[in-house]
C-alpha cells in the first residue's frame, strides 16, 4: 500500500519549514510585529494567527500571506565585498 500524500503537499512543507524556522525563542513574535507594520492589525493579532496556522490544519493561509511571511524569514543575501585589487584603481 502506497502511503497516502497529504492534499496540499506543498502547504505541508511550508508549514514543517515555518515551525523549524520559527521554532528559537522570540523569532515567532518578531514576525508577528514585522508583519503587524507591514501588514496592519496589532502584533498579538498577527501573534495569534500564526500559532493558528501552524498548529491548526484547518486554518489556510492566503498565498499573499506565505509570500510575505517567506520573505520575512528569508535569509538575507551576502553582501559582496569588493576585492582589494579593485579599490586600488
Amino acid at each position: 500500500m502506497v502511503p497516502s500524500r497529504p492534499p496540499r503537499p506543498f502547504l505541508a512543507s511550508w508549514l514543517r519549514r515555518t515551525r523549524k524556522q520559527l521554532a528559537p525563542s522570540g523569532r515567532l513574535s518578531e514576525v508577528a510585529l514585522i508583519l503587524s507594520q507591514r501588514e496592519g492589525n496589532s502584533a498579538d493579532y498577527w501573534n495569534g494567527w500564526l500559532r493558528r496556522v501552524l498548529e491548526e490544519e484547518d486554518l489556510l493561509p492566503t498565498l499573499d500571506q506565505l509570500t510575505a511571511i517567506d520573505a520575512i524569514l528569508a535569509k538575507p543575501k551576502p553582501r559582496q565585498v569588493a576585492a582589494p585589487e579593485l579599490l586600488l584603481f
